[in-house]
């Protein structure tokens, strides 16, 4: 069984169901690469710690996340967290692994990547976890937030700072997906009961899907084309989506969080 962390304090949180799969988080992790802000705040950092909070019954992800980040940073260190003890195992890698919760086993990260975690608890529990995270973080610190499929075709993550989300990012697989609109299963417990008429979220998708009715002309060109068309056409109507610099491999749709922030 790994060692205790220094200074851990008691766990807080509930075990969920654990499910994992290799590479199923591989758009959320591409992403996180090439992000301006997480790639700085990575590269700046005193310590370079990152915490992959709730990797589930296999760590899988954890290792895949290490891998891509110390591209970004060779010497960054990462520690995976699991609520159930059962699930911890001996570290390798230059990874190792802890029990601990919302709380971070009382290490500082740089980074958190919760995914598949809050999605298994109720929508009002989301502000606190939140805010127990942040409180935790180091100076800087960021944390995102995300769900997915079981195969990771579908993707959405809040990326939240030291105080409040920045960030809605919706990412998918070009060519099993058929609308922006099929991302709504997978969002973020945050939002995911707010995709209904009057809601922020909601008018964000409704205008995606047609927006890509419209670009439909450029769909034999690719999904990918006919995306960045559908993209174009939203910043036309006055969603500022994210436009960026490279060519992107998937799909993606960001926006800052107060184009979708739930209606009080």
């Amino acid at each position: 069984m790994a060692q205790a962390l220094p200074g851990r304090t008691t766990p807080v949180g509930t075990i969920t169901r654990g499910t994992t799969g290799v590479n199923r988080l591989r758009r959320s992790d591409r992403w996180l690469v090439n992000d301006d802000l997480v790639t700085d705040r990575l590269r700046t950092a005193p310590d370079p710690l990152v915490v992959d909070l709730g990797y589930g019954a296999a760590p899988w992800t954890t290792f895949e996340l290490a891998a891509r980040l110390r591209t970004v940073r060779p010497d960054l260190r990462v520690v995976g967290l699991e609520i159930d003890p059962a699930r911890v195992v001996e570290g390798r890698e230059g990874v190792r692994f802890a029990r601990g919760g919302f709380e971070l086993a009382g290490l500082r990260p740089v980074l958190v990547r919760a995914f598949n975690v809050l999605r298994q608890y109720p929508e009002d529990a989301v502000a606190d976890a939140w805010a127990r995270i942040q409180s935790n973080l180091a100076p800087g610190g960021l944390l995102v937030d995300g769900t997915c499929d079981e195969l990771g075709r579908r993707c959405a993550w809040v990326l939240l700072d030291e105080h409040h989300p920045l960030s809605l990012t919706l990412a998918w697989d070009p060519f099993t997906v058929e609308r922006p609109s099929d991302i709504a299963e997978r969002l973020p417990k945050a939002l995911i009961h707010r995709n209904i008429p009057g809601e922020p979220i909601h008018a964000l998708l409704t205008a995606a899907d047609r927006a890509w009715d419209r670009s439909a002309a450029l769909a034999p060109y690719g999904p990918r084309v006919r995306w960045r068309g559908t993209a174009e056409l939203l910043r036309a109507n006055g969603f500022p989506v994210r436009a960026y610099r490279r060519r992107m491999r998937d799909n993606v749709l960001s926006v800052p969080w107060d184009v979708v922030a739930p209606n009080p």
